[in-house]
């Protein structure tokens, strides 16, 4: 029973910042890549950004470079999302997923990825 949390969405003014977290239960932590998508309705589901196993590597579409860090502490099984100088476009449901395959590379398409959580909203006034 592999359970993925995510928490920390709120609304926010742009130009704000919020932090996400996602808490991993029923597995091995370490053992998965992570990964962040958004959604907005009408649209695809977007990746964002992503995490190796072990941290050293991470991956973030062009549009949040320079804003958005994602992280992990492997101790406490959690992985997180920090955006900064929010804008308006950012608004979105914001899933955390865990990607058993990969481990040295960080998979983009949402169907390499096993597990996925309920999702947390991000919303961002003008």
């Amino acid at each position: 029973q592999v359970q993925l949390g995510e928490s920390g969405g709120g609304l926010v003014q742009a130009g704000g910042s919020l932090r996400l977290s996602c808490e991993l239960s029923g597995r091995t932590f370490s053992s998965v890549a992570m990964g962040w998508f958004r959604q907005v309705p009408g649209k695809e589901r977007e990746f964002v950004a992503g995490i190796t196993w072990n941290g050293m590597n991470t991956r973030y579409i062009d549009s949040v470079k320079g804003r958005f860090t994602i992280s992990r502490d492997n101790a406490r099984n959690t992985v997180y999302l920090e955006m900064n100088s929010l804008k308006p476009e950012d608004t979105a449901l914001y899933y955390c997923a865990a990607d058993r395959g990969h481990h040295s590379v960080i998979a983009v398409v949402e169907y390499e990825y096993d597990y996925w959580g309920q999702g947390t909203q991000v919303t961002v006034s003008s």
